[in-house]
């Protein structure tokens, strides 16, 4: 299983989701998370529920070149208490994205209306457009480098709504797409990620924090990106 488990109990399970495997796939005999987990759960039920399919409910997603945390949930209750949580405070998401250039302002929330067209998430010049919805974020550049003349830099995101490819689509928008990002990447953006070897999206969804649906507990999750641009800046 490439999927690494990070806690788990009757309720939940939290995980680490690599880049490259889709969170679910409607492709037959393609592997996503949400099968793997499904065949370890059979797997560590069997024999005392035998042939009963198990539970998983899909909270959030990630997208598939995106690496990061995920919740889901093992019981239809915890999936409708953790569902009721996403819109509010107390179900916080955090990334760490590396962008071609250097944001001006260093720290700025940026607010659009996206709607989801052709596959793909576009930037809606005002909310006068039924189909686009509000996105939010807030970023902080974390620190920048030169690379072959071009700067790079590396960004603290907080998401504040969860639409179709926001932060790539918003982050583009802005003029800082995001490296190994082909379909929001500029012609720049996209001959430095080819330079720098950088084949998945350069995003990770580092920390995770909700209120566990049961006891209520706050539980809070948080991994280091592996894709090797982010220890590339760190040098």
């Amino acid at each position: 299983m490439r999927t690494k488990i990070l806690y788990e109990d009757k309720h939940i399970i939290v995980v680490h989701k690599p880049a490259g495997i889709a969170v679910q796939s409607g492709r037959i005999g393609q592997a996503d998370v949400e099968s793997e987990l499904k065949n370890y759960l059979a797997a560590e039920s069997e024999g005392s529920q035998k042939g009963k399919q198990p539970y998983l409910g899909v909270i959030h997603r990630l997208d598939q070149p995106v690496e990061g945390v995920l919740v889901f949930t093992k019981t239809p209750q915890a999936a409708a208490a953790l569902n009721r949580q996403l819109a509010g405070e107390n179900f916080c998401k955090d990334y760490f994205a590396v962008v071609c250039g250097k944001p001006e302002p260093a720290k700025q929330e940026l607010v659009d209306y996206i709607k989801k067209e052709g596959g793909l998430a576009k930037i809606c010049p005002s909310s006068e457009d039924m189909a686009a919805k509000k996105a939010m974020l807030s970023y902080e550049v974390l620190f920048s480098k030169t690379v072959e003349q071009e700067d790079i830099s590396m960004l603290a995101i907080r998401l504040k709504t969860g639409r179709f490819h926001q932060i790539r689509a918003q982050l583009s928008h802005a003029g800082y797409p995001l490296l190994g990002d082909a379909k929001y990447g500029s012609e720049k953006s996209r001959a430095l990620s080819r330079s720098l070897q950088v084949r998945n999206v350069a995003l990770c969804a580092v920390h995770l924090s909700f209120q566990h649906p049961v006891s209520g507990k706050k539980m809070e999750y948080s991994v280091s990106p592996k894709q090797p641009i982010f220890a590339f800046l760190y040098e």
